[in-house]
């Protein structure tokens, strides 16, 4: 599923017009951002949180050059699902129905 998929489903469900919809959807996006790039977390109760993990610094490997490399601590975002979300999808699909 895209975005505009979301957005067609959204925009079909509750009546919304679909410009309004993908204004909302955008803006969502935008705010979850900027708030993990102020280091702060998001959470939403019953669909999962959005957080900010730090990862250690850690020696690396130049493939071509054949030489290490120090890769410095860093953040990056990262998404746990809710437990009532992982229940959900463990129920209703069929590992063998996944399309990759």
């Amino acid at each position: 599923m895209r975005k505009a998929d979301l957005v067609n489903g959204i925009s079909e469900k509750t009546g919304i017009p679909k410009v309004d919809v993908l204004v909302a959807l955008e803006q969502f996006f935008k705010e979850v951002k900027e708030t993990l790039a102020d280091g702060e977390n998001v959470y939403i109760r019953g669909f999962g949180s959005f957080v900010v993990k730090t990862r250690a610094k850690k020696i690396g490997r130049h493939i071509k050059k054949n030489v290490a490399i120090e890769i410095p601590e860093h953040c990056i975002p990262s998404f746990k699902p809710a437990k009532v979300f992982v229940e959900q999808v463990k129920e209703s699909v069929n590992p063998s129905d996944i399309k990759e």
